[in-house]
């Protein structure tokens, strides 16, 4: 069987809603309960670490405070905490997005940037400078959450939370949400983690040994030879086949 012939059988295989369950946790169990892409995004960034702490500390934050004031977000917040993350690094990313739906969209934000040349990178790094211009906050652990703008993809950092908060709102099927319309699913590029990174290494999609955002566009790349139209349908296989140690 050929490389392509075993991931679309995979594929066809993990591609069910119960795929994702309280015994097979993913962070999107909680980010397709309120089917929402800030909701989504909050629970995209703070996707590092055991995937059982990290839906804890999801399940513990309440959402609604994205239409409150700066002051409830403040005291709501005020005894959160998650791992590098302080209280005051998420109150930072709650009241940035407050203020950014006050004026537009994260889709529309990222669009603008994207549309001209095709490029996700182009629309995160607006995304980025959005929203750390409407609230701005500096701290190790308020960068790690949000990243920084990217200008190379050799040595700079994968962007594996976002580029998989774009796959569940661009992307649709029985695991993703596609609540984004704007953005054409072959521009995304795979949320390369440890396990994408060495199942696509072992299965020689992927040549490049150093773990950053060109081989991320590499193994994507890769994909895109398989189906240039939704590269990434196979991202979640990858990322189960390594999890459970099957490739």
């Amino acid at each position: 069987m050929s490389i392509k012939a075993r991931l679309d059988a995979e594929v066809s295989k993990r591609n069910r809603s119960d795929e994702v369950n309280s015994e097979k946790l993913d962070p999107i169990i909680v980010a397709k309960r309120y089917n929402d892409a800030n909701i989504a995004l909050i629970c995209a960034l703070f996707s590092y670490g055991n995937v059982t702490q990290i839906v804890k500390f999801l399940d513990s934050l309440d959402f609604s405070l994205l239409q409150k004031s700066d002051e409830e977000i403040q005291n709501a917040l005020q005894n959160h905490y998650y791992r590098f993350q302080k209280s005051e690094d998420i109150i930072a990313l709650f009241i940035a997005l407050k203020r950014l739906n006050a004026v537009t969209t994260l889709e529309g934000v990222f669009v603008e940037s994207y549309a001209p040349k095709r490029s996700v990178i182009d629309g995160l790094n607006a995304l980025i400078s959005r929203l750390r211009e409407l609230y701005p906050h500096n701290s190790r652990g308020y960068t790690f959450l949000l990243g920084n703008v990217t200008t190379k993809r050799k040595g700079a950092g994968a962007l594996k939370r976002w580029m998989m908060f774009l796959r569940w709102v661009v992307r649709k099927d029985n695991i993703d949400m596609g609540l984004w319309s704007g953005v054409n699913k072959a521009d995304l590029i795979i949320p390369l983690d440890t396990h994408t990174f060495h199942v696509g290494l072992r299965l020689g999609l992927l040549k490049r040994k150093t773990y950053d955002l060109e081989a991320a566009f590499e193994l994507t790349k890769t994909l895109k030879s398989f189906d240039g139209e939704d590269p990434l349908k196979y991202d979640f296989a990858l990322y189960r086949l390594g999890q459970e140690g099957l490739a």
